[in-house]
């Protein structure tokens, strides 16, 4: 795997301009298209695996740092997840096949299904955070508007879950930078309206695709903050990341049972 030099990533969000959007309001079909734009990016075409630190901070707690395999294949959408650490979570995992999303506890040897509003691992993340990116296909986007973010231009959209998916959060408040179409917030909110979550994606990075022929952009560090509990946050980290071809008996629970043993 081949990281390409980020070097103006570790002074800034995002390096020059890629697109020519407008100024002011988009078409519906612009938003659509500009949604695509932000998954495709992120799409490797193929397999992917990386590993991730995962920092869960809680009130009148300790700090919960986590080691985390991710696995997932773009052709059929499938995906696994599995704790290395620490001793008291290594072997859990979930599986996402066909819709379903699974989690799997070893010192009980169950599978267990979960919706996608599932914390992984109590902390404040979801599957959804370490999966492709599936805007377009997921949700329909309402125009909001242009806003500063910090030293950025950013397109601010609303984005509405579509009929029949099941998604962690049905709204979404969305900051995609103008120049070059990386996410650079969120904001997550239940169907009654009320904020969940605010989502920062402070630095990105790439990686070269043999199956898509492509870069493929990744989120390299995410905080989240909880809106509920206003005190929890969770900070992830990718530390690599690899696209190479997976196994094909990768994506299925006899996999990841052998693996927690």
């Amino acid at each position: 795997m081949r990281i390409l030099p980020t070097a103006l990533l570790a002074v800034s969000l995002f390096g020059p301009g890629a697109s020519a959007l407008a100024e002011g309001p988009l078409t519906q079909a612009q938003m659509v298209d500009l949604l695509r734009r932000v998954d495709e990016r992120q799409n490797s075409q193929g397999d992917y695996r990386s590993i991730a630190y995962m920092v869960q901070k809680e009130k009148d707690k300790v700090d919960v740092a986590y080691q985390l395999e991710i696995l997932r294949r773009s052709q059929d959408q499938k995906f696994v997840l599995l704790f290395l650490q620490p001793k008291t979570s290594e072997g859990q995992g979930y599986l996402r096949v066909d819709s379903n999303l699974w989690f799997y506890d070893p010192s009980v040897g169950r599978w267990e299904r979960r919706t996608e509003r599932e914390r992984i691992g109590g902390t404040n993340s979801r599957r959804s955070d370490f999966d492709e990116s599936r805007l377009a296909q997921e949700y329909d986007p309402k125009w909001v508007g242009e806003a500063k973010l910090g030293k950025y231009d950013a397109i601010v959209l609303e984005l509405h879950g579509k009929e029949g998916i099941d998604l962690a959060f049905p709204v979404v408040k969305i900051w995609i930078d103008r120049d070059n179409e990386n996410v650079l917030k969120r904001q997550e909110f239940a169907l009654s309206g009320r904020l969940m979550r605010t989502s920062y994606y402070p630095k990105w990075a790439k990686a070269w695709s043999e199956s898509k022929h492509a870069e493929v952009w990744f989120a390299q560090e995410i905080r989240f903050y909880d809106e509920i509990e206003k005190e929890n946050s969770t900070y992830i980290a990718i530390q690599s990341v690899d696209l190479k071809p997976l196994p094909p008996n990768v994506f299925t629970k006899a996999w990841l049972e052998e693996k927690s043993r």
